[in-house]
């Protein structure tokens, strides 16, 4: 018994914790194992002007992701998508412009949903470069965005 009792008082001197907690616990106390975490960024059936995003394609999909880096001061011309898509900012902030005047900002760490058929166009207007991912509902062949050059920026 005696033997016990100096291993528990040495199991207690070493761990730093009452004699009825074990070593791995008190270790496992003093750093906590992170846990992962979610957090829903966006869930809507609407691009971010409003409208009501169209009904998913027949066929054998094709998922697309592409990261896209916008210097400050960049402008990326006038647009539209033929497919569905939505995208994460990661960094700086950036400005959709839809052709009817209508503007969005998106802020980092903000999620979009891009408008489908609709003419729009892109500007970083802040100081530091926008990185931002988008992922595209497609199919095989499909083109991802379709460029207006026949419409001036401003």
């Amino acid at each position: 018994m005696k033997k016990i009792m100096n291993w528990v008082l040495a199991a207690t001197l070493i761990c730093g914790t009452s004699v009825f907690t074990s070593c791995e616990k008190a270790k496992a106390d003093d750093n906590p194992t992170p846990k992962v975490v979610s957090e829903e960024l966006i869930r809507t059936s609407q691009s971010w002007d409003g409208v009501d995003l169209p009904d998913y394609l027949v066929g054998r999909p094709e998922l697309v992701a592409v990261k896209y880096v916008f210097p400050a001061g960049q402008k990326l011309g006038w647009h539209h998508h033929p497919v569905m898509n939505y995208g994460i900012l990661v960094q700086g902030e950036l400005t959709i412009i839809g052709q009817d005047g209508k503007e969005k900002v998106v802020h980092e760490g903000e999620a979009v949903v891009e408008m489908v058929n609709t003419i729009h166009h892109g500007e970083n207007r802040g100081t530091k470069p926008v990185i931002l991912y988008m992922f595209y509902l497609s199919q095989e062949g499909e083109q991802l965005a379709v460029q207006h050059p026949e419409i001036p920026l401003d």
